[in-house]
């Protein structure tokens, strides 16, 4: 195994594919070595594209011809299980789906070839990406790396741990209340969910609630979200919610020729969180102050007057239930837990449902006013780090909430739609990663990845790779 190309990050190995300094069949081979000796442990990989190797030996010779090369030319990447991948098994954690292979690759799958990359195998989530941990029937439960008895979260839970543990430098995850930033803080890396619609959804199921769902990059450095967000945003002609040209961006860029707004917040009426959680949230906070960014404490009124976690969970069921349900009919025996408690959930009233619908424009307008004076916010990614395996529920600062509150930091950039990012900045007393979360004003990417470079640079956190 060549442990100096597994950690290395993806933007690195390309210029070294380029610059003939590694071949692509070289970093392959050593993920598949990596995937064989580690993977037992974590079962965050669900299929190998037997056609890797093949792969990176026509890229090499693509180099070797001079031939132009894409930003990730011969650089493997791993993709969540409910994203299509031509004539590579796609069963979204569901024996339902057991054997299914599709014929064309989602758009975002197909956005990462186009710029060189290698399919290199798809990774482990919840049965329909429904849960916030990733087990199912079909195949089995993911592991945290940095503790194996702890979860990795979900739904992107396999694509998280794949990448925390050197299995896989760069990969494809979606997010419907928390699912690539949840996973990305639990394991230590860094996760992008951008606009919703600045990377479209087409063959990627389920899409319903069409208005919360997006697709993001998961990677091991800001750096490398950044150029896998530069290759996948933009429209495609299919999915109507993504509108935005590609390379649009109404934030502050990579340079900032003026002093940037950050305002940061703790609770703001949306749950306890660890005073770890807390510590380091603050910790960074001051550490931008000290890279010259104007920060002060806020709170976001709109979310003490309408929780986003409770207002989703009326909304959803709507949309999804019977979309799962016309999808599974007739295999009730072969559904996970998830999906059965999903199915049993009653329908909301269309009166509440389009109360809920008027409480997500307020909380919109919420947001509008805060970034009319704001470039960004920092809050908590999750209110604790990594949590055991099935955990029902959580007591934080002496208060017992339902495990669902692992998603109230996160879920209110899913229903408005704006950017966030999470990456580590943190370490738990048990050794365990502690993320934070910066977001911005719809299509601010730009804004988002900058102060998350900020607070890259301005990191002390040392053990980045778990020891597994």
């Amino acid at each position: 195994m060549n442990t100096e190309l597994i950690y290395e990050d993806a933007s690195v190995l390309a210029e070294q594919i380029r610059a003939q300094k590694v071949t692509s069949v070289e970093v392959v081979q050593a993920y598949l070595d990596r995937i064989k000796a580690i993977d037992p442990k974590l079962n965050a990989i669900v299929t190998l594209n037997e056609n890797a190797l093949d792969e990176a030996k026509a890229a090499d010779d693509a180099v070797a011809a001079g031939q132009a090369v894409g930003p990730l030319h011969g650089v493997p990447f791993t993709v969540k299980d409910s994203i299509d991948t031509a004539h590579v098994l796609t069963q979204r954690g569901s024996p339902i789906f057991a054997g299914r292979v599709p014929d064309q690759d989602a758009t975002s799958v197909a956005r990462m070839k186009a710029a060189g990359g290698i399919l290199l195998a798809k990774t482990n989530l919840p049965e329909f990406s429904y849960a916030c941990e990733s087990d199912n029937l079909l195949t089995g439960t993911t592991n945290n790396p940095w503790n194996l008895e702890r979860t990795p979260g979900g739904s992107s839970g396999g694509e998280s741990a794949a990448i925390a543990a050197g299995l896989s430098p760069i990969g494809l995850g979606t997010d419907l209340t928390i699912s690539v930033r949840g996973p990305a803080a639990l394991t230590g890396i860094v996760a992008l969910k951008p606009t919703h619609g600045r990377v479209p959804m087409t063959g990627i199921w389920p899409r319903e609630p069409r208005r919360v769902w997006h697709v993001g990059p998961m990677a091991r450095s800001i750096r490398d979200v950044e150029l896998a967000y530069s290759v996948l945003n933009g429209p495609d002609g299919a999915d109507g919610a993504s509108v935005a040209p590609h390379g649009y961006d109404a934030g502050v860029g990579s340079a900032p020729s003026r002093q940037l707004r950050v305002g940061w917040f703790v609770d703001s009426g949306l749950g306890p969180v660890d005073p770890e959680v807390a510590r380091t949230v603050r910790n960074a906070a001051e550490a931008l102050r000290a890279a010259g960014v104007h920060v002060e404490e806020v709170s976001i009124p709109a979310l003490q007057a309408d929780n986003p976690l409770a207002l989703f969970y009326k909304q959803h069921v709507n949309e999804l239930k019977p979309a799962v349900a016309a999808a599974t009919a007739g295999h009730e025996d072969e559904m996970y837990k998830y999906t059965k408690a999903l199915l049993q959930t009653p329908l909301t009233p269309v009166e509440q449902y389009v109360d809920v619908e008027q409480a997500f424009d307020r909380i919109r307008d919420g947001y509008a006013d805060y970034f009319s004076r704001f470039d960004a916010v920092l809050l908590p990614v999750l209110p604790i780090p990594a949590y055991p395996h099935g955990a029902s529920e959580f007591v934080i600062e002496g208060q017992t909430v339902d495990a669902g509150h692992i998603q109230s930091y996160t879920v209110q950039f899913n229903v408005t739609g704006l950017p966030a990012l999470s990456l580590r900045f943190g370490t738990s007393s048990e050794g365990l990663p502690i993320g934070v979360q910066v977001a911005a004003a719809w299509h601010a990417e730009s804004t988002v990845l900058h102060i998350g470079k900020l607070l890259e640079q301005a990191s002390t956190v040392r053990d980045l790779h778990p020891e597994i």
